[in-house]
């Protein structure tokens, strides 16, 4: 069996590589993640939790459902990579890891910690921190500033309809699905989506980045560490034990 210093090094090396281009790249390096990591490493459960979602976002085809499927494809890359980056930061030790991904980071191989808890925890950590400074770099990219009337809006609120249906189905195979491991109590998983809820934390996302595309360059700096102290200890309180 790889040891955990292999692992991170095997992990390292699969996400410190060339930034994903596509949606089929992102898909593609979290499948060699979940390949990798053990079931016994809490970073697993959110990567497969998010493996997940990707690939049933993938499969509603653009011409049917999405209004402006280039820009909230290349969103959904940009928003990969800054989970890319935190583990290679985190698995890294570099000083600059955000507070919301050190919270499931410092306790990845805790034992007494359910699989959804770490899918949920890494959810919280890449919505309230990520989504915002992904929505704010897909609008410079594409010269858009689109409000809530705006077809990627539209399209935005789309994606958490069905995040709303697809996150309770994901958790419950995350917590019963899994050959070979006792099975959690399915119970929890109300609990955990009544302190975290998907859609409001997207919603969120959205606003806060329009709030921070207004303000000048040591506001936003001061406004972004404010929302990643919150976001991390709101990332403990989905991993401590219920």
């Amino acid at each position: 069996m790889n040891s955990t210093s292999d692992i991170d090094r095997k992990l390292l090396a699969i996400t410190g590589g060339p930034a994903p281009e596509t949606i089929d790249d992102v898909i593609h390096r979290m499948e060699e993640i979940d390949k990798l990591l053990h079931n016994d490493d809490g970073l697993k459960w959110f990567n497969r939790l998010y493996l997940f979602v990707t690939t049933e976002v993938r499969q509603h085809p653009s011409s049917e459902m999405w209004k402006d499927a280039p820009w909230l494809t290349r969103l959904d890359v940009l928003f990969a990579r800054f989970y890319f980056a935190a583990i290679t930061d985190a698995v890294g030790q570099s000083n600059g890891t955000p507070r919301s991904w050190q919270a499931l980071f410092e306790v990845r191989h805790g034992k007494q910690i359910d699989r959804i808890q770490f899918a949920l925890a890494g959810m919280n950590a890449h919505i309230n921190h990520d989504l915002a400074l992904a929505l704010m770099q897909v609008d410079e990219e594409f010269h858009k500033k689109p409000d809530h009337s705006s077809p990627e809006h539209s399209d935005y609120e789309r994606v958490n309809a069905l995040l709303e249906d697809v996150l309770p189905r994901a958790l419950e195979f995350l917590a019963t699905g899994i050959l070979g491991l006792v099975a959690e109590s399915t119970g929890k998983i109300g609990q955990l989506l009544a302190i975290w809820n998907v859609r409001a934390a997207r919603d969120l996302a959205w606003d806060f980045s329009d709030h921070l595309q207004q303000l000048p360059g040591f506001s936003r700096s001061f406004a972004l560490s404010m929302q990643d102290k919150v976001t991390g200890a709101l990332g403990r309180s989905l991993l401590r034990v219920i």
